[in-house]
């Protein structure tokens, strides 16, 4: 499903990504919890790059004219009122700086755990894709992509 040439790392996040979105398309808590349990063996870094890139891109896929701040408050409640349905420990918390993250504006004081940010970044990239009505597989091919280009790139 994956590109062959990518490294092994690369394609554990993806698989662990789409797994985790699929869970979350369907509702379904044990393998949300397994998936996302499994995003969190991996090396947190690249994946909230991962995460980030691809709600970034959906944001932009989802809201073509520019995502205003009632855009973004509507996303927040649905993401959150749509997870507690099927996810009561959704952490509200973690869902904005998920998508303050992505967007770059994160609080640098905010005390949300690291660990409870990529469930939430999925949680917003079902919502998106969902909204946007893509498939995520997409997304996540060119935020690898674009991570394996950026790191190739020689800083000055």
């Amino acid at each position: 499903m994956w590109p062959s040439d990518w490294p092994r790392e690369p394609r554990e996040i993806a698989t662990a990504v789409d797994a985790a979105v699929a869970a979350a398309r369907a509702g379904d808590a044990a393998a949300f919890r397994e998936a996302t349990g499994e995003l969190a063996e991996l090396p947190g870094e690249q994946v909230g790059l991962v995460l980030a890139a691809i709600v970034r891109e959906l944001l932009e896929t989802a809201h073509p004219d520019g995502l205003t701040g009632d855009d973004a408050r509507a996303v927040l409640e649905q993401v959150v009122r749509g997870a507690a349905a099927w996810l009561p420990e959704v952490d509200t918390g973690a869902v904005v700086a998920a998508l303050t993250g992505a967007l770059g504006v994160a609080d640098p004081e905010d005390t949300t755990a690291p660990a409870s940010v990529p469930p939430a970044a999925v949680l917003l990239t079902a919502h998106l894709a969902d909204l946007a009505r893509v498939p995520v597989r997409d997304y996540i091919r060119r935020a690898l992509g674009e991570i394996a280009r950026a790191e190739t790139v020689e800083m000055p």
